[in-house]
């Protein structure tokens, strides 16, 4: 384990270079080759199929609905498609791999030649992307969780058959963090486009990073070594971190880089060795015979492409500029394709987008992160916050009120509106109690009442704040200010 911290100029002479390798599972209900469901947490080794198992004489056939996830998803990243492209068999000897072989695309890829824009300091940055290929998963193997596992290891074969497309980056990224906003955004857009639940702790997303160290400025690569088995982008990005360092040490002191394949123990906070790669390993790829080409239409092209839905960046360009509402915003309100169409639903039928986005903000989204839920599962939906930001929009409800309903909402798991009608707070509209409570305060503060005679203004917001504590939230807003400044005036 590393024991040194690097110097700035020590790190400053070496660059990294990093590429991720991802593999998604798509969102089908069946497999890549056969009709055995894909559902996740059934009881092990009860969907699979002689095709499966890998048994003499079965024969795939390709799901069409992953064909045209895959399609578009390839769209989503800028891909290129591959009009005519070839399913090989990528051979290898695995307890999970039943076949001995995995049916996989090598040199003739669906689609190749994306990239994605990514968020770095100063503006933006292309990563290109080599290649995404469909390909059947392997089953899983589990080492634990067993009285006899210590001595055996299980093999479940559900999984077995799951069609995946794998995305291969260019050596593009530079950074860990640039990693993890290449993740980030790749995971977004698999989202929107709604070909995977991208769920890393069932498996359905999992990364692999190439990593490598050189000399700023050097045009050849250093020795890579590859990163495997990390099931989420934080520690993606803390094993880069590590094994950037790590590479660094090694080369500072003299010794060389290994090939090898490492594994991230996140408790430890290091990678270490699985094992080599020094020579590479030779899977005998050649052409499936049991499946023809791929072939990929014009007319399959476009009925995806129509298919394909409004993309994050898109989608948030566009919030921004047809409800007038900031890009901060925007960016919160498309977090997610669900939460995005809820806005713009609540947005058609309030009187200001602007404050629904704002309450947004303000107020739904630090409770729901209190709570540690995700806004789908928040008990106020975007339909409240739409009927919270018109009584606010209107006088009927104060910041204060508004705050305290939300709370109980949040605290009795309801919606709004079924709070406000509760709880409804009376508010005080009329002017000769708000003029006394505003007397009150002035006789209370002579202070503040002097600075404000002297010029400044701005203290009126002073004698509103101990008005509204006053009467405990319930001063109509509107009237208070007006209120408030006339008879500063004449104090």
């Amino acid at each position: 384990m590393s024991t040194t911290v690097l110097s700035p100029e020590v790190a400053a002479k070496y660059e990294p270079v990093i590429g991720l390798e991802v593999h998604v599972q798509l969102l089908t209900q069946t497999k890549a080759f056969c009709g055995c469901s894909t559902k996740f947490g059934s009881s092990p080794n009860t969907q699979c199929c002689p095709v499966c198992l890998g048994l003499p004489g079965a024969l795939p056939v390709l799901n069409a609905r992953a064909v045209e996830y895959a399609i578009m998803a390839a769209q989503a990243i800028n891909c290129e498609i591959r009009e005519t492209s070839i399913f090989a068999r990528k051979n290898y000897f695995y307890p999970d791999l039943p076949k001995g072989y995995q049916i996989s695309q090598y040199d003739k890829p669906l689609a190749e030649h994306g990239y994605l824009e990514i968020a770095v300091q100063g503006g933006t940055k292309r990563i290109g992307i080599t290649r995404l290929h469909l390909e059947e998963d392997a089953g899983k193997s589990l080492h634990d969780g067993f009285a006899d596992s210590r001595d055996r290891t299980y093999v479940d074969l559900n999984r077995s058959g799951t069609p995946l497309i794998e995305i291969v980056s260019e050596p593009d990224i530079r950074t860990a963090n640039e990693a993890f906003e290449y993740l980030t955004r790749l995971k977004e857009i698999l989202l929107f486009a709604g070909v995977s639940d991208c769920n890393m702790e069932e498996g359905s997303l999992r990364c692999d990073a190439n990593v490598s160290v050189r000399l700023r400025g050097a045009e050849k690569f250093g020795t890579k070594a590859e990163v495997k088995n990390v099931n989420s982008f934080r520690y993606i990005r803390a094993a880069l971190e590590y094994e950037i360092e790590r590479q660094i040490e090694l080369l500072e002191s003299g010794n060389r880089v290994v090939q090898e394949t490492r594994l991230w123990n996140n408790a430890e906070g290091r990678t270490y060795s699985m094992r080599s790669k020094e020579q590479a390993h030779d899977y005998r790829y050649f052409p499936e015979p049991d499946l023809p080409p791929l072939v990929v239409t014009a007319a399959m092209l476009e009925n995806v492409r129509s298919q394909l839905p409004e993309l994050p960046d898109s989608l948030r360009k566009r919030l921004a500029s047809e409800y007038g509402i900031s890009e901060q915003d925007a960016q919160s309100l498309a977090s997610s394709r669900a939460f995005a169409e809820q806005f713009e639903t609540a947005a058609k039928i309030t009187k200001s987008p602007k404050r629904v986005a704002n309450l947004v903000q303000s107020e739904l989204m630090g409770r729901v992160k209190a709570a540690g839920i995700t806004l789908d599962e928040s008990p106020v939906t975007m339909h409240g916050i739409a009927i919270a930001a018109d009584l606010a929009e209107s006088g009927e409800l104060s910041s204060k009120m508004l705050k305290q309903l939300l709370d109980i909402a949040f605290d009795k798991g309801e919606d709004f509106p079924a709070v406000y009608e509760r709880e409804k707070p009376q508010q005080i509209s009329d002017l000769g109690a708000i003029e006394k409570m505003i007397d009150e305060v002035i006789v209370a503060n002579p202070k503040q009442v002097e600075q404000y005679r002297g010029g400044k203004k701005t203290v009126a917001a002073f004698f509103v704040g101990q008005v509204m504590r006053l009467s405990k939230g319930r001063a109509n807003p509107a009237l208070l200010n007006d209120l408030v400044v006339k008879k500063l005036d004449k104090a």
